[in-house]
């Protein structure tokens, strides 16, 4: 058997175990998200299992965006800077014609991260995505770029 018919058996089987699946709206765009049944719904936590992104699909990656205001300001508020964050990321967005439901992938960092902290994250992260909710990986750091900064949150887009 061919590696590509392979790959597009194994897909299927992938396809057919899914939960709940659900595309972004978009001229020649869909995403497919997938959680398995076979696994934890991370859907409400603010994130799915794994996003199927269409063939030929341009990719853009949107580098870590903190809490920064315009000016360069930081809130000494984790929840603040969460927020901005997320207004920051929606504006790198609309800068490449994009959407949220156009990302398949978000990475997360936080200082010094514990449990009270994830209610923030999955508020703001449903705020902006709704149902579409990208694959996301939560990585817990030390520190930052710069010390007052206590989240970053990166992203890879399918463009149209």
């Amino acid at each position: 058997m061919s590696r590509a018919i392979k790959s597009l058996f194994i897909g299927g089987l992938i396809i057919m175990g899914i939960s709940t699946a659900t595309t972004a709206a978009g001229k020649d765009i869909k995403l497919t998200i997938v959680n398995p049944q076979t696994l934890y719904d991370p859907s409400p936590n603010g994130y799915s299992t794994a996003v199927i992104t269409p063939t030929n699909a341009r990719v853009a990656y949107i580098s870590g965006q903190g809490g920064q205001d315009r000016k360069g300001a930081l809130s000494p508020d984790f929840a603040a800077q969460v927020e901005q964050a997320y207004a920051n990321l929606r504006s790198a967005l609309d800068a490449l014609g994009a959407r949220p439901d156009q990302v398949a992938k978000l990475t997360v960092f936080v200082v010094d991260h514990d449990i009270s902290k994830l209610e923030v994250l999955t508020r703001n992260v449903k705020k902006v995505f709704g149902e579409a909710l990208p694959a996301q990986t939560l990585i817990p750091v030390p520190k930052l770029a710069i010390d007052p900064m206590l989240f970053e949150v990166e992203a890879v887009v399918v463009l149209e």
